[in-house]
């Protein structure tokens, strides 16, 4: 359906189509929308869910609230947001990795029953989220969009690099939207200019520059590794475990930006 629209077009359609996969944000309805390639696009949603949150948090300390409890509120938010897509493939995920056999972790997986794992990790995703938050004073909203922008990263070089466990499910299709390394260069240079823009519009010092670096530095390590880590243990990722890479890589990353 979107090939006979303009280029500008059919983009704009799969970044709806995108917001509508990925996040609980209201959008009207529009007929034979395709979702075939919104993970194309999953950096890009994470930067709109990072600056949601990251004016909430603005406007949250402007009414005077004190920074754990915002963190708090944000990391809620951040939940709600995502309609916790993420958080229930992170906690799915430790569910299938707890179980010693590894022919029935896939079946583990699938279940919608959450197990004790699963739970446990979700607690400490969350702690980890807004402790980390809550010790970091400056750059609260470009660090809060860096982290959801390079989980989604984390997830689309997954996908690409990764064989795909399952025949169906939700996950599946985006291997074929991510076929090379050309479809996840984008991403790169999008995350590349947003780690630069205290270096674009602010002043351009030595420290802007060293939390640049770190930012893309630590963004590119955390994610690489969290996709290398569940390929190790599974042999390959699902629709789950790119969620759990998501979930894992935003927590890890804010995490490593309260060293700053």
């Amino acid at each position: 359906m979107n090939s006979q629209y303009p280029w500008w077009k059919t983009q704009l359609l799969n970044l709806v189509a995108s917001i509508i996969f990925y996040t609980s944000i209201p959008l009207p309805y529009i007929e034979r929308l395709e979702f075939g390639m919104v993970a194309r696009f999953a950096t890009a949603i994470g930067i709109i869910i990072g600056g949601i949150l990251g004016l909430f948090d603005i406007v949250a300390n402007f009414l005077g609230m004190s920074v754990l409890t915002r963190s708090a509120l944000v990391v809620a938010s951040w939940i709600a947001i995502t309609g916790g897509l993420h958080l229930d493939g992170a906690m799915d995920t430790a569910d299938g990795l707890a179980v010693t056999d590894k022919e029935r972790r896939l079946e583990v997986m699938t279940d919608s029953a959450t197990g004790a794992f699963g739970a446990m990790v979700a607690v400490v995703i969350v702690l980890l989220k807004t402790v980390a938050l809550s010790e970091i004073q400056e750059n609260r909203l470009l660090i809060i969009i860096a982290a959801c922008a390079w989980g989604r990263w984390g997830q689309i070089l997954a996908i690409q690099r990764y064989d795909y466990l399952k025949p169906t499910g939700k996950g599946a299709f985006h291997k074929q939207a991510i076929r090379s390394y050309k479809d996840v260069l984008p991403s790169v240079l999008l995350l590349l200019s947003l780690s630069s823009v205290k270096l674009i519009f602010g002043q351009f010092n030595q420290n802007n520059l060293l939390a640049a670096i770190s930012m893309i530095i630590t963004g590119i390590a955390i994610a690489f590794l969290t996709g290398a880590w569940f390929n190790y243990k599974l042999g390959g990722h699902t629709g789950d475990t790119y969620g759990a890479v998501v979930e894992w890589t935003e927590a890890l990353f804010l995490c490593a930006m309260t060293m700053q």
